[in-house]
């Protein structure tokens, strides 16, 4: 038999979804050919209730690790090391991925060497784990939103912090001429949601959008898996 489908529609939607004080901030827009609309956007308990969103999502960029290295003394990904390289003095913010065998434990230990965002948000990467698999990696790719923006800036790493109003005010200014409409994100008011959340989604939502129309850049080049078969990327 097979699996049930909803209507066929006129238009696709892809989203840019990052971690937002343990649940999951999804900035979506409909896409149908030249025609970008973005939604306002929404806050999912779990990762799972993102993947389950009805119309599905065409395209998901994901601020969390897909592919994982094994264990504690492995080497970080490649795409960690790039990302890093290409972004210059804002590559700081790019963090190695945790390993799986943390994942498995779900707190980190001296041994993993881990940073305090990744330990922070180390039960958001499990949800994410939990449900990867390589055919989900048709619809969801694993992003950044510093190299986002490296894009949206004409391929130029960001000035400032997003942590203070000038940095703030860089990046709404970038997306607003970029994203028609974009407004309806980066003005929303949600309760927990800090506004750095909501630019971030909203320039994974870019990344998306790339994606879809098949414009996205990839690190590393040269395809990477881990061990259960999952690339080890950032689309941007």
């Amino acid at each position: 038999m097979s699996p049930r489908r909803g209507p066929d529609l006129p238009y696709s939607v892809v989203a840019g979804v990052t971690p937002s004080r343990m649940k999951w901030l999804v900035a979506s827009a409909k896409m149908a050919g030249s025609n970008f609309a973005p939604e306002p956007p929404k806050l999912y308990d779990t990762f799972m209730e993102v993947l389950d969103e009805r119309p599905s999502f065409a395209a998901i960029v994901l601020n969390a690790p897909v592919g994982y290295r094994d264990s504690p003394g492995s080497p970080p990904r490649t795409c960690d090391l790039q990302a890093r390289a290409l972004l210059s003095h804002r590559g700081k913010f790019v963090h190695n991925a945790p390993t799986r065998e943390a994942l498995r434990r779900g707190v980190s230990s001296p041994d993993d060497h881990m940073d305090a965002v990744t330990a922070m948000l180390l039960p958001s990467y499990v949800e994410v784990a939990n449900e990867m698999s390589p055919y989900r990696q048709r619809v969801v790719y694993e992003g950044n939103p510093e190299l986002s923006f490296y894009i949206l800036n004409g391929e130029v790493p960001l000035r400032r912090s997003k942590k203070i109003m000038d940095g703030r005010d860089e990046r709404r200014v970038i997306l607003e001429k970029k994203i028609p409409g974009i407004s309806k994100v980066l003005d929303a008011e949600i309760p927990g949601v800090a506004p750095r959340h909501l630019l971030d989604a909203s320039a994974l939502l870019w990344s998306a959008r790339r994606v879809l129309s098949r414009g996205a850049k990839r690190l590393p080049l040269d395809g990477e898996w881990d061990s259960e078969g999952l690339r080890m990327e950032f689309v941007y």
